[in-house]
């Protein structure tokens, strides 16, 4: 693929397509060309059994779809969220009484509050938050369609405070973050499979007016393949700013969407909204995440907060979730001289063990133990 075979009018053919009731049987509506799903009707349908029938329409509607769905209500507790918020502020606030300066990928350093690996850092901070935040079933839906069961999550939190000015419209990880010269070195099946090596999304953590600036989409457009080469020219810049769509949030909605479509947060114009999202980057464990985590201290971290969610009658699946988003879900890459395939094709994962430490209410003491020497027989 070249920069050069770019042409605008086969993009236009593929983003002005449209979608109808009838494609997203499980959505409550199509707004802007994008499906509406009531979480509640959501768990509903999940519930009474159609769980496969709800995955296979996500992940149509990320591929084959617009590329993009909302999830209202994803966070049926504000109070979850607006804890898990008052964290975030914190971390804020200790970055600026440090002096610290912090990049953005695509707007002005600076323009923006933003947190960095806010996932281990909420871990750290509030383990019992963590758990609750984390044990979402809309999160894990959405990245299970995508992604399958074995998944990472990152997080960085985004501040657009008022004022803030819109993104560039782009492409996100991985192509995304290459050069044209560097992402023309990759086959073209590279470039169709970078996006199913993630999925995209964010949590709203106050409500999101369009004064306010939510982020711009376009949908459809990530099914164009010399698409991690066209973002950047001026035609594909001019087109997405004349007919991309902004869906206002409310504080607990959650987004997500195939990191191929364009998309640029938007320009702040209130006088009084400090937009704060918890952006979700979830990769597949057969990829490799943009940010470096600690899933052992994580794990350490956060035990204890999952074993008393666990003796207060937390559901099964909730800590099962708040386990998949704690640990490292995947055997590899292991020494497997040190950690032999005994019982199975791979050997056991965090994920493996700690779901048997809670199971059999084993001490943290002794999680820690473990963990380390499952660290010690990983290491080269």
């Amino acid at each position: 693929m070249r920069a050069a075979e770019c042409r605008l009018d086969d993009f236009r053919e593929l983003v002005e397509q449209t979608i109808v009731a009838d494609d997203v049987a499980f959505a409550d509506r199509v707004e802007c060309g994008v499906p509406i799903y009531d979480a509640e009707h959501l768990r509903a349908a999940v519930a009474g059994g159609a769980r496969d029938d709800v995955l296979a329409e996500l992940a149509w509607v990320f591929l084959d779809g617009p590329g993009i769905a909302v999830f209202a209500g994803a966070f049926p507790d504000r109070s979850v969220v607006d804890r898990v918020s008052d964290a975030f502020r914190s971390m804020i606030a200790d970055q600026h009484a440090r002096g610290v300066q912090i990049g953005d990928h695509y707007a002005k350093p600076g323009a923006n509050d933003r947190v960095w690996n806010a996932i281990e850092k909420l871990a750290l901070l509030d383990p019992d938050a963590f758990v609750a935040y984390y044990a979402n079933d809309i999160i894990a839906l959405a990245a299970q369609a995508w992604l399958g069961p074995h998944y990472e999550v990152s997080s960085q939190v985004n501040v657009v405070n008022p004022g803030g000015e819109a993104q560039s419209p782009h492409r996100d990880y991985h192509l995304g973050f290459l050069t044209d010269a560097e992402a023309e070195q990759f086959p073209a099946h590279v470039h169709r499979l970078s996006p199913m090596l993630t999925l995209q999304g964010a949590v709203a953590h106050v409500d999101m007016p369009v004064e306010s600036g939510p982020t711009h989409y376009l949908p459809h457009s990530q099914k164009y393949e010399l698409g991690y080469l066209a973002w950047r020219r001026p035609e594909f810049i001019a087109y997405f700013r004349d007919h991309l769509v902004q869906l206002p949030l409310t504080l607990g909605d959650a987004v997500f969407f195939n990191p191929a479509l364009f998309h640029a947060a938007g320009t702040n114009r209130s006088t009084d909204i400090h937009r704060m999202a918890n952006l979700l980057q979830v990769s597949s464990v057969f990829g490799k995440a943009m940010e470096t985590i600690d899933h052992e201290a994580m794990t350490n971290a956060v035990y204890r907060a999952i074993l008393r969610a666990s003796d207060a009658g937390t559901p099964p699946d909730d800590i099962d979730r708040a386990i998949t988003a704690t640990t490292d879900g995947y055997s590899f890459p292991g020494n497997l001289d040190r950690d032999p395939p005994l019982a199975g094709l791979a050997p056991p994962t965090q994920a493996d063990i700690v779901r048997r430490a809670v199971a059999e209410r084993w001490a943290p003491t002794a999680l820690a133990a473990e963990l380390a020497a499952l660290a010690e027989r990983r290491r080269t």
